[in-house]
């Protein structure tokens, strides 16, 4: 066993929760090590559905507090991210025979009043026929509502916080799982296993935050903690992708007979997003896979609305993820709250498990881990995250049109639908990979689908990509347009740049 490194804070889990609470914490001044078993956001974080929104069906549960915190989570995001976080119109067709109009639009003028006041528009009743919107739709949906949310790549906004982390001094262990937790008054001993057979290495941590997702009571088990009496519900979430259904001006949501709601959301330029479902599973399974009982109800679902229907056989990638509820007790699984829940535990050293939470709330729920751990990790500086961009978010203005339209003219050396695409995923870093490249050859060699061998580089050296996977599914999405065999030469050519 290899020396030991003493840290303030050991954060467990590399979802967006945790890389949240290790940005906070290194920001104001913490030594933070956080350790993933796998990849950044490499399960639930990367398989949401891409919004970041204040969960407009969560009115009906009564979930005020939520949607109001979500809806200014939002406008948080929009600042700190403006690359990665963008606005997008939503249209809800109105279907007679479910919810009535009245309490749609009584649940959009709440949403509106709760989001305040901001750069999104608000909501409004629209006739469908000869709107835009109407053109995908069948006509026997005459009338609907529009409302504002926006759409986020989920695995960058996880992989950029733990960017931005690292650059602030944490460190940040990929593929290193935790083994041992042994717990003393004033510390914890934690042993960490790197994924590739090195030798195991010990680390002493003031204290320790839990946020293993799906594994966090697994975690709470490893160290010896009982748990508050409630459990984890794991809800299963699946998604399918197909060729682009209607133009990208627009998402939907639709309603189903089951009461639940399902999106269609424009896509990587060229393709569809549809989902999700919810699935109760009485355990974590080893691997999460859609089934063809989901896929056919994501089908289902969309063809009652859209001219256009949608088979099974339409679907190029599909991805599912366990979200680890907080059980508050309801026996629908669609009626668990997606609030999160803290749980400091401080009988000896101290150690935070969170319980539950969405994409949405990540920043917020960091910040209110720092509040209950200030009083076992005295001289914590301020709250600093909502104002802070990640990296490439420092936008001018926070702009993004005007930024792309910048972009565009200074590169247009390059094709535009490959500036497009840099501009949104690296915001104001776009420089690192076009500055003084004279042209498309200077990039390197070509993997596929406009992922060249410059931009591969950056993400290993950057943001901490070391397989095909990690590159093609999540910090970019250029597996869409790439063949299995262009997928396996770039996971050769990585063994080969990384060897042993």
């Amino acid at each position: 066993m290899s020396g030991e490194s003493i840290y303030d804070l050991l954060v467990i889990g590399g979802g967006i929760n945790g890389v949240g609470v290790a940005r906070d914490a290194v920001g104001r001044g913490l030594s933070v090590c956080l350790c993933e078993q796998d990849d950044l956001a490499g399960h639930t974080s990367s398989a949401s559905s891409k919004l970041i929104h204040g969960g407009l069906r969560y009115l009906e549960q009564y979930d005020f507090g939520l949607v109001r915190h979500a809806l200014q989570e939002r406008q948080h995001l929009l600042h700190i991210a403006p690359h990665i976080v963008h606005p997008l119109r939503f249209v809800l067709p109105h279907h007679a025979s479910l919810r009535p109009q009245w309490l749609i639009r009584l649940g959009l003028f709440l949403y509106d009043r709760l989001a305040g006041t901001g750069p999104l528009p608000g909501s409004k009743g629209i006739k469908l026929a000869g709107h835009p919107a109407g053109e995908a739709l069948k006509p026997v949906y005459g009338r609907g509502f529009e409302y504002s949310d926006c759409a986020v790549q989920d695995a960058r906004l996880a992989v950029l916080n733990a960017v931005d982390a690292g650059l602030r001094g944490a460190v940040i262990r990929t593929r290193t799982r935790c083994t041992g937790l042994r717990r003393h008054p004033t510390h914890w001993d934690v042993t960490l296993q790197a994924e590739e057979g090195g030798a195991a290495e010990r680390v002493r941590a003031k204290a320790l935050v839990n946020a293993a997702g799906p594994w966090v009571e697994q975690v709470d088990r490893l160290g010896g903690i009982s748990g508050s009496g409630h459990r984890i519900r794991y809800v299963k979430g699946s998604h399918i992708v197909v060729p682009s259904l209607f133009p990208p001006d627009y998402a939907y949501v639709f309603q189903n007979p089951d009461r639940r709601v399902l999106f269609a959301i424009p896509f990587e330029r060229e393709y569809t997003l549809l989902g999700t479902t919810e699935i109760e599973l009485e355990q974590l399974p080893e691997t999460v896979r859609i089934t063809p009982q989901e896929t056919d109800y994501i089908c289902q679902s969309v063809s009652r609305y859209l001219r256009q229907p949608v088979y099974p056989e339409d679907a190029v990638w599909s991805f599912s993820g366990v979200r680890p509820l907080y059980d508050d007790g309801p026996k629908s699984a669609s009626k668990v709250s997606r609030d999160y829940h803290l749980q400091l535990d401080r009988e000896l050293a101290p150690i935070l498990s969170i319980h539950g939470g969405k994409l949405t709330t990540y920043r917020r729920l960091a910040e209110e881990s720092m509040a209950l751990l200030s009083n076992v990790l005295p001289n914590l500086g301020k709250p600093w995250t909502d104002s802070a961009c990640l990296p490439g978010g420092d936008l001018p203005g926070g702009d993004f049109e005007a930024f792309l339209a910048a972009c565009l003219e200074r590169y247009a050396q390059f094709p535009p639908s490959l500036v497009t695409r840099y501009a949104g995923h690296y915001g104001s870093r776009i420089d690192r990979l076009l500055e003084q490249c004279p042209g498309i050859e200077a990039l390197g060699y070509h993997f596929g689908n406009q992922l060249f061998e410059r931009e591969v580089n950056y993400l290993v050296e950057n943001e901490f990509a070391e397989t095909a996977d990690d590159i093609v599914w999540r910090r970019t999405r250029c597996g869409l347009g790439m063949s299995i065999p262009e997928i396996a030469y770039l996971q050769q050519w990585l063994s080969a740049r990384n060897p042993g």
